[in-house]
């Protein structure tokens, strides 16, 4: 049984983040269980890693003085599965925004991808979205976007550990990655579409893994909810 106390000296949970919910969503739902269950004023919440609305998948959830770990546990790689949608873009690089191009798919075969597959291995240089809460001339990236506002993104040097095309049914391609920090997947959809003389945007996200915690060990908020009431 874990207590008011186990949760204020630090708990670190593993959440299977839902769709259309913002990492920000999830840790004031966390937090508000906790503050209504044990009849508690405050208590610190905070997550290892923002997911997107439009992704799933786990969320390192960190209570109390573990907290203070966040930083660290910031820092490790995470692993990804999703889709990526050939021959079009989107200004957002995913689902959030309407597309705004299409391109030819006809001359993408398993020969041309795999080059790409190879090109995006490694140690890569990457400009983050301009729909990304990276803060640049003291706005948020996707504030400047929303205004029409035309700014100068830097590129970003990350690593892709492994990156594989599980499914390649043109237009759609579906992936596996592993990556460092700091890696924007919506990013590697969208560069990977232009490497390929076409358009891409990402479809489906789904966190599987950061370091060694894994999505299958982790919970839904609902079941969560009902552990907590477990603790009487």
């Amino acid at each position: 049984m874990i207590t008011k106390d186990d949760f204020l000296s630090g708990q670190l949970l593993l959440i299977n983040k839902p769709l259309h919910w913002t990492s920000f969503q999830v840790v004031n739902k966390i937090r508000w269980l906790i503050k209504k269950h044990f009849q508690i004023k405050n208590i610190k919440v905070g997550h290892a890693g923002t997911l997107d609305p439009l992704a799933t998948g786990l969320l390192l959830i960190c209570t109390g003085k573990m907290t203070k770990q966040i930083a660290h546990l910031t820092t490790a790689s995470k692993t990804y599965t999703g889709s990526i949608t050939l021959g079009a873009t989107t200004p957002s690089y995913d689902m959030e925004t309407k597309i705004n191009n299409t391109f030819a798919t006809c001359h993408i075969n398993d020969e041309l991808l795999e080059k790409v597959r190879q090109k995006f291995t490694g140690h890569i240089s990457q400009k983050p979205p301009i729909y990304s809460a990276i803060k640049k001339e003291g706005k948020r990236l996707y504030e400047h976007a929303r205004a029409g506002e035309s700014i100068e993104i830097r590129a970003r040097e990350i690593t892709i550990h492994e990156l594989n095309f599980t499914s390649k049914k043109v237009p759609l391609l579906e992936f596996t990655t592993r990556c460092s920090k700091g890696t924007y997947i919506r990013s590697l959809a969208h560069d990977i579409g232009q490497a390929l003389d076409s358009g891409a945007y990402l479809s489906k996200l789904c966190r599987t893994a950061i370091d060694t915690y894994q999505l299958t060990h982790a919970e839904t908020i609902e079941n969560f909810e009902n552990r907590l009431n477990t603790y009487l």
